[in-house]
């Protein structure tokens, strides 16, 4: 992942959990909290003493470590926030050492192994379906659970529910099958749901998603880097309105650092709409739409051309 570029210190002094941050939009999102200037908890099960089942080289000290560089202070704490008591005392670390949270992003995943393209509900295998839900919903749950009276403690926190399409989109389009398109749908209702619960008490909660994410994940699938990815055109000629990681994280610090950020309370976002609304770009400079250009292109039939989309 490249390094961020230098910007304005907006986050200086302000505490962040990301939840699920050892690859992909949660490493994205740690390091440009951290070039902002905040102090980021990074959470995560692949270590550098142990894969998970991913097994995939990226680890969560990898994470703090690139947090810091960016001009942050990055502290990898490996967590399965399946686990109740490992996340309370997470939150309780959190609590000692800093006395607050501004941020939290529930990024946790980890369902790219266990998810079937096109598959019936009858014919999916029912165990990985079952934990694709554990690993994308009831993570969630346990993390605001055990995470929301520490940031309510100060007026002004944001959680940011990290999932795949907008409510809209995901109202009337079918995602990849029963348990995928349960789990996104989910995520995207549980911000609606602590948009109320947080609302009154000085808090705001939002649903985020990215566009077509080069993660580092998609990158290998394609067999392409950062530095060549548009070599990846050649196979799928739409992944011309991708974005990199860094992308949706530019979204999170301009939400963690607008004083007017209750004005998205409850709502369903995306990197390529906020990027219109706070100005920021992706590393190359561009603003990728990702979500108009999935309707109006794409799913429309057109021929692939981001032209006006990014």
């Amino acid at each position: 992942m490249s390094r961020p570029r230098p910007r304005s210190r907006s986050l200086e002094g302000k505490v962040a959990l990301v939840a699920g941050a050892t690859r992909g939009a949660g490493r994205g999102i740690a390091v440009e909290l951290g070039a902002a200037g905040a102090t980021v908890y990074v959470t995560g099960r692949s270590t550098r003493d142990r894969r998970s089942e991913y097994d995939r080289p990226e680890t969560v000290e990898d994470t703090a470590e690139l947090v810091t560089e960016a001009g942050g202070h990055g502290i990898a704490v490996p967590t399965d926030h399946l686990e109740p008591d490992r996340v309370r005392a997470l939150v309780e670390r959190i609590a000692h050492e800093q006395d607050r949270l501004d941020v939290l992003v529930n990024d946790i995943w980890g369902g790219e192994k266990l998810f079937e393209w096109d598959t019936p509900v009858w014919e999916h295998d029912l165990a990985a379906g079952l934990r694709l839900l554990r690993l994308a919903v009831e993570t969630h749950a346990v993390t605001s659970h055990h995470a929301l009276p520490l940031l309510l403690r100060r007026p002004g926190g944001l959680v940011v529910e990290m999932t795949d399409g907008t409510a809209e989109y995901n109202r009337d389009t079918y995602r990849v099958n029963l348990f995928y398109d349960l789990a996104k749908a989910s995520v995207l209702r549980m911000a609606f749901a602590l948009g109320h619960e947080l609302g009154p008490r000085g808090a705001t909660a939002v649903a985020l998603t990215p566009g077509w994410l080069r993660s580092e994940m998609m990158l290998d699938h394609f067999g392409v880097r950062e530095e060549n990815w548009r070599d990846a055109l050649e196979q799928v000629p739409h992944f011309a309105i991708s974005e990199t990681p860094h992308y949706v994280g530019r979204a999170v610090t301009a939400l963690a650092a607008d004083p007017d950020v209750a004005r998205w309370n409850g709502q369903s976002l995306s990197s390529g709409g906020l990027a219109q609304v706070y100005g920021f770009t992706d590393v190359d400079g561009s603003r990728p739409d990702a979500w108009r250009y999935l309707v109006e292109v794409q799913d429309a039939g057109g021929p692939a051309d981001a032209t006006g989309y990014r």
